[in-house]
């Protein structure tokens, strides 16, 4: 069982490697060629604004996940550089980079990107349904028959696409190290020693994780949609797009509601959804694999004890 008064800690895969959260903090820990592990480290900046955002419900989730979003892209492009990259070539890329960018303008530019990628793949995801429901209007004319179609074919599109990709060979040593990254949490937040026995025996699904955020967006989205007009086509469309921070903010609510209410006997299924679509978001992780998860984490939780000590 999990221990409620540890604080709760963030994580995400980037190639060949863990990226760690906390309140002060980002760590990455990734695997190099030379089969060392390096590490790229992050302070995390507490902004008045988005600190006092983050407190109303409903548009928290909507900060979360822009910060979130930006906040990885520059994780998974240090990774993407830096693994297959030989250490004695460092400093020659590092001297090459700043020839070309400064440090700021750069990372500001990888956090744009992961803001604009995101919101352009939910946008792709929101609107390709409307049309196959439309199409299929004349067999399906109801209105919350076509809502529904909607969200079958959201649901269908995620499950093929996830599935697809995790043949690839890139995308499967990703989904090991998501793995390993829940793996690591969920012994932490268990009480376990950090070690790659314990950690292998812990589970590797867990409530937070963003999969299951995807999918509630999937079930989310099909009541909100019952609020708001279907007809003519480009009021529909307008409104799906319109309710994208709607729905991602409500689905943010519900993926918090089912992580306090896992201990609940009752009420515990709520959050079993989200937990299946991770048998395909993560994989079982080889043991190199929960090393570099379990030295990010640590490194993580020796800079947020500094952090709190000097503070």
């Amino acid at each position: 069982m999990s221990n409620p008064n540890k604080p709760a800690y963030g994580g995400q895969a980037v190639i060949e490697g863990v990226m760690f959260s906390g309140k002060h903090h980002y760590v990455t820990a990734i695997r190099r060629n030379d089969q060392s592990i390096d590490y790229f480290h992050v302070p995390r900046k507490q902004q008045n604004v988005l600190s006092k955002l983050k407190k109303i419900p409903f548009l928290r989730g909507i900060v979360a996940i822009l910060e979130a979003s930006a906040n990885g892209s520059k994780h998974l492009n240090f990774a993407t550089e830096r693994y297959e990259v030989d250490p004695e070539d460092d400093m020659k890329m590092i001297e090459e980079k700043q020839k070309k960018d400064s440090k700021l303008t750069m990372w500001l530019g990888i956090a744009a990107v992961g803001i604009i990628s995101f919101f352009f793949g939910k946008v792709i995801f929101t609107l390709v349904p409307v049309f196959l429901a439309q199409f299929l209007r004349p067999i399906v004319p109801s209105e919350f028959g076509q809502i529904l179609l909607e969200g079958v074919f959201k649901l269908l599109f995620l499950l093929i696409y996830i599935y697809a990709i995790s043949f690839t060979p890139l995308i499967k040593r990703v989904f090991q190290y998501h793995g390993a990254e829940h793996k690591v949490i969920n012994a932490y937040e268990s009480n376990l020693p950090l070690t790659v026995e314990n950690v292998q025996r812990s589970s590797r699904l867990h409530y937070r994780c963003g999969s299951s955020f995807i999918l509630f967006t999937v079930f989310v989205g099909v009541f909100v949609y019952t609020l708001v007009p279907l007809d003519p086509l480009w009021v529909r469309i307008v409104n799906r797009l319109a309710l994208i921070p709607v729905v991602l903010g409500i689905s943010f609510e519900v993926l918090q509601l089912t992580n306090k209410v896992r201990e609940i006997p009752v009420l515990k299924f709520l959050g079993y959804p989200g937990l299946w679509l991770q048998l395909l978001t993560t994989k079982e992780p080889a043991n190199d694999q929960v090393e570099v998860a379990i030295a990010s984490f640590n490194e993580l939780l020796r800079m947020e004890k500094e952090t709190e000590r000097a503070s």
